[in-house]
């Protein structure tokens, strides 16, 4: 798939990736926003971009990386803007989430399969279908999901800060919501949460490490 973007692919007007590293100048060409200087190395092949933006500094001329606490936040906020409207939906049907029948003979066993029923199972696709497609559509289209937007972050490509293209959006968003959805929900939030705090020099979770992507602070 080609890494050329649209023109809506840039990042926006106020995005701090606009400020690069420092470097030899080169003349001015079709007024793009980064014929100011010019691009970042390519992604280096090392650990998650280890020399890029910087050299000795993985970190040179980049925006700062949004905090983890305000992560999360984005991350529930997008939560509740699908699943409210989803759950709505679902209620002429049952609901998306069966409910055991109260009977105290269930076992665990017997509550576990209920709850995983052939019908929360066609809800939880569904649910799949429309957290990846919400996630694809406003991380190619600037890097902002209404929750980063909230929050003044934004999704950019480690190597050069340029919004996902539509692979990359996509391929972040099954990482993230596939197993979330249905295999390992609380094992796969956990990890992604602890990534935030301790991995280095990016704070990446999964879904970043998979499409070469970083969170950053926009103004």
């Amino acid at each position: 798939m080609s890494n050329d973007q649209p023109t809506s692919g840039e990042p926006p007007e106020d995005d701090p990736f606009r400020k690069k590293p420092h470097g030899p100048q080169q003349p001015p060409s079709s007024g793009s926003p980064y014929d100011s200087a010019p691009p970042p190395p390519p992604y280096d092949p090392g650990p998650y971009g280890g020399g890029g933006y910087g050299g000795a500094d993985p970190l040179a001329g980049m925006p700062p990386l949004a905090e983890p606490g305000k992560r999360i936040l984005a991350r529930l906020i997008d939560l509740l803007i699908i699943s409210i409207p989803l759950y709505l939906i679902s209620l002429p049907w049952g609901g998306a989430v069966d409910v055991a029948d109260g009977n105290n003979d269930d076992n665990v066993g017997d509550v576990f399969a209920q709850t995983y029923s052939g019908h929360q199972l066609l809800w939880s696709l569904i649910g799949l279908v429309c957290y990846v497609a919400y996630d694809t559509y406003f991380t190619h289209k600037d890097g902002r999901t209404l929750g980063k937007r909230l929050l003044k972050l934004r999704v950019a490509m480690l190597n050069d800060g340029r919004v996902p293209d539509t692979g990359s959006a996509f391929l972040r968003a099954v990482v993230l919501w596939l197993p979330a959805l249905l295999c390992c929900p609380c094992l796969w939030w956990l990890i992604n949460i602890v990534l935030m705090f301790t991995d280095k020099p990016y704070r990446q979770g999964l879904q970043d490490k998979a499409a070469k992507t970083v969170v950053v602070i926009t103004n």
